[in-house]
């Protein structure tokens, strides 16, 4: 109960801050892209603070061998940049850029019940799925 509760809290927190920030808004993420015209360098702000929290949180949970909460720490076992990490990353980035969603903004817009929004997050599902079918073959 506590996990999913805990869970909950930090989901809410985090739509929160992407509403709080505009991040939720895909012309925001596009105009951050679009250098030659109304360039809005508001997300390098918030992508520095993610940056700069997660760096600290990462510092902490390598010291640590349980979570919070008691389970396991799981950090990534790989420190090795491959074609797969490449590949994917490029991939989210592609998406992100035309689309000016990523998961978590996607799925927080689901509620503005725009068709577009429910394109991007089915087609979403589908590379995911489409990916880990990809992976249990290899």
């Amino acid at each position: 109960m506590l996990a999913s509760t805990t869970a909950l809290l930090s989901g809410l927190i985090f739509g929160l801050g992407l509403l709080l920030s505009g991040m939720g808004n895909p012309a925001k993420v596009q105009n951050f892209l679009d250098f030659s015209g109304q360039w809005d360098p508001s997300l390098a702000l918030v992508m520095g603070g993610a940056i700069a929290i997660g760096l600290l949180a990462f510092t902490w949970a390598k010291t640590r061998s349980k979570a919070l909460l008691g389970d396991l720490m799981q950090l990534p076992a790989s420190q090795s940049i491959d074609k797969r990490l490449i590949t994917g990353s490029a991939m989210f980035g592609v998406g992100w850029g035309l689309a000016g969603f990523c998961p978590g903004p996607a799925l927080m817009n689901l509620a503005t019940l725009q068709p577009e929004v429910w394109l991007f997050v089915a087609a979403m599902l589908v590379g995911m799925l489409a990916q880990h079918i990809w992976a249990a073959q290899r």
